[in-house]
């Protein structure tokens, strides 16, 4: 007799098992999928998409269709809680699944306390969505002949949003002053050859790089740092870190000290076996992973085997993360840095090999038909 599998998300850990869902449902087990939206954004091609390189349906999974047409229940929600002893999902919405196997993928958000950030003009780099936001507001005009552009965070996503948001400007003909508060060591986890090319990259483009210290709080149209210093702005983007979601701490499941789900080499919960996880929202008992898009890929196989095999109780495979790989950042002027360990490229063909592989990651997933819709 068949289970019931239910995805939480549909995230990039998720993409081969929602691609092969028929398997599952042939061999006689029911499948639905949970997520928030319609649709699943590639955070790696968000920048693009903010700067106008990509558009809307280029970076966009139609999970809904996926999951559909390939015989699975797709349920426009989000889980608030699970019932461990129960085994059941409680949803936002006050509705209950129950499952027999669970695998989350719900990826992760950027911390926006509201004693912190507080302003209509004010956007996180999550979910994707908001970089739409952002384009259509700046192409509109902010009322302002130069308007103050910030971008508050020190990593690789702060990075690639400035040089797109400096894009983004140029193609509206008009001019902005942009700045990106970098915290306290603006780039730091680079490699020092690829923070030289970056930050000569963004200089030359007038863009101001202010280091040393973090932002408190985002108020009144003005951040406020740890130092006291002020910058005021017209339109601020939140690039300052990520965390999983609360659903697993809150529903008594074992974490990491980032709140992300405990799992063990088979991408297993370790308290409760019936439940896996993969993506940003997991902590890898083993050692902690860097959240980057390539364990998530690379997550994919070892789901779809061990989510088949825990329905069917037969053995699983173990996730084996690499310990170096390759990371390519688009700086939004049709150049890239490229750097594998202390491995560091730069230039215009590192911007369009990092174009291939995206466009490449993307037409593996997305099935004819599936990103047809008009742009949103």
């Amino acid at each position: 007799m068949g289970k019931h599998l239910v995805m939480v998300g549909g995230g990039h850990a998720h993409m081969t098992v929602m691609v092969n869902l028929r398997d599952y449902i042939e061999r006689g087990h029911r499948v639905t999928l949970i997520g928030p939206s319609a649709y699943h954004y590639y955070s790696g091609m968000g920048p693009g998409l903010l700067g106008g390189t990509y558009r809307p349906q280029d970076v966009r999974f139609h999970i809904k269709k996926m999951a559909e047409d390939r015989g699975a229940v797709f349920v426009q929600d989000t889980v608030a809680r699970i019932e461990l002893d129960k085994k059941i999902l409680i949803l936002a919405s006050g509705g209950e699944i129950a499952y027999d196997v669970v695998s989350c993928n719900t990826g992760s958000t950027v911390p926006a306390d509201e004693g912190a950030v507080a302003g209509d003009n004010i956007f996180t780099v999550k979910p994707i969505e908001n970089l739409i936001k952002v384009r259509q507001i700046i192409q509109a005009g902010l009322g302002s002949r130069t308007p103050k552009l910030i971008v508050v965070g020190g990593g690789a996503a702060a990075l690639e949003l400035t040089g797109n948001l400096w894009r983004l400007v140029r193609q509206t003909g008009t001019e902005a002053a942009i700045t990106v508060l970098g915290g306290r060591n603006f780039l730091a986890s680079m490699p020092q050859k690829a923070q030289l090319y970056a930050r000569k990259s963004l200089a030359a483009r007038n863009i101001d790089i202010i280091a040393g210290a973090h932002v408190n709080r985002l108020t009144d149209s003005r951040a406020v740092m740890e130092d006291g210093a002020e910058f005021p702005f017209d339109l601020a983007l939140l690039a300052w870190g990520i965390q999983p979601s609360r659903l697993f701490r809150e529903s008594g499941l074992p974490t990491g000290a980032d709140g992300g789900l405990l799992v063990n080499d088979y991408l297993q919960s370790v308290a409760y076996p019936e439940i896996f996880g993969g993506g940003d929202c997991i902590n890898f008992e083993k050692k902690p992973l860097d959240k980057v898009g390539v364990y998530a890929v690379r997550q994919n196989p070892v789901l779809f085997h061990n989510l088949r095999a825990a329905l069917e109780d037969r053995s699983l495979q173990a996730f084996q993360p690499q310990d170096v790989y390759l990371l390519i950042y688009n700086l939004g002027n049709h150049t890239g840095i490229f750097f594998r360990g202390n491995w560091v490229l730069k230039g215009r063909l590192i911007f369009y090999l990092k174009d291939y592989i995206d466009r490449k990651f993307m037409r593996k997933f997305q099935v004819s038909g599936e990103t047809a819709e008009a742009a949103a």
